[in-house]
């Protein structure tokens, strides 16, 4: 069983001459190129600087996980990576979820899942802290404009 990349290698980039190189390749096999053509072209663009480059990554990822069973295992893993990667926490830890039940020890995944979860959990502290802030900004305002609307006695 060949190992997964560690969720940090998603963060490296690959050139725009190396990405270039697989695009080329991927674009010369014509209208159905080899499955392992397809997925070293779905990395490289989900490991891409640019969004667009991600998310088409992730449909070339999705398109084999339907079409390729003996490369859903793998699949599985680079779509939570991409997800992770876009931020879309909840999509991430789905298909992260999904490969743990099928390979409960897999190292790469049991880490990922702390990652995302540990993102998760701050987000929810984050989006907390902005409720506060929000609702003790909006009191004393209207604190201020009660007060101000108070006939002063002289």
């Amino acid at each position: 069983m060949e190992t997964l990349p560690h969720v940090r290698e998603a963060e490296i980039s690959l050139s725009e001459d190396e990405l270039n190189l697989l695009r080329d390749n991927y674009r010369s096999e014509g209208a159905k190129p080899r499955p392992q053509t397809r997925f070293n072209y779905a990395w490289a663009l989900v490991r891409s600087r640019t969004r667009p480059d991600q998310e088409e990554g992730l449909q070339l990822l999705h398109q084999m996980y339907s079409e390729l069973p003996s490369r859903r295992r793998e699949c599985l893993y680079y779509l939570a990576l991409g997800e992770y990667k876009l931020q879309n926490y909840k999509n991430a830890r789905k298909y992260n979820q999904t490969l743990l039940e099928h390979e409960p020890h897999n190292s790469q995944a049991l880490e990922l899942e702390r990652i995302i979860n540990r993102k998760i959990k701050r987000e929810g502290f984050v989006g907390m802290a902005i409720l506060f802030v929000t609702v003790l900004t909006v009191g004393l305002v209207t604190a201020v404009v009660v007060k101000r609307r108070q006939p002063t006695s002289t």
